[in-house]
């Protein structure tokens, strides 16, 4: 009996932090504007809308991800590679802020850090590391699922074409 409940609680680790699954997104995009459950790190609510007219990456992760903490370099350095390209890089964890906080300073990572009030079951998020992307228009021009090589030419291109 404990070997099945081991092997269980394992199958939902391994689920929890997918490394490859990739999906384009269909027709049931969203719009960044539901964004509204957002706050910085000293509490305030995020207004979403004044990141309209701008390309908007924002990666659902959380400090026990791996492949969330794995793939935080390469998304830095895609962030520093588009600058001049109208992208904000956005972070979203569900945790704790004081946790968020101990990680950002731990890490020392440039990003604007975020806090979700809402949990990321009640938004559809069931793998981690989860991007979305929004165009100028704040219309959901890319999902992605699992880890990746976000400074890799395909994918700094892919970006750049949004």
């Amino acid at each position: 009996m404990k070997q099945l409940i081991s092997i269980l609680c394992l199958s939902v680790i391994l689920a929890s932090c997918n490394t490859s699954e990739k999906k384009k997104i269909e027709a049931e995009s969203s719009d960044l504007l539901k964004l509204t459950y957002l706050q910085d790190l000293e509490g305030n609510n995020i207004d979403i809308s004044e990141y309209k007219g701008k390309k908007v990456l924002v990666n659902f992760w959380a400090t026990w991800c791996g492949p969330c903490k794995k793939e935080m370099p390469d998304l830095l350095e895609a962030q520093e590679v588009l600058k001049d390209e109208n992208y904000v890089f956005l972070l979203v964890s569900d945790e704790s802020v004081d946790k968020i906080i101990e990680f950002k300073n731990i890490s020392g990572y440039g990003f604007n850090f975020l806090k979700s009030n809402k949990s990321f079951q009640n938004e559809g998020i069931y793998v981690l590391p989860t991007t979305f992307v929004y165009d100028v228009e704040g219309e959901l021009a890319e999902k992605i699922t699992g880890m990746v090589a976000w400074n890799s030419e395909e994918m700094i291109n892919k970006l750049k074409s949004i």
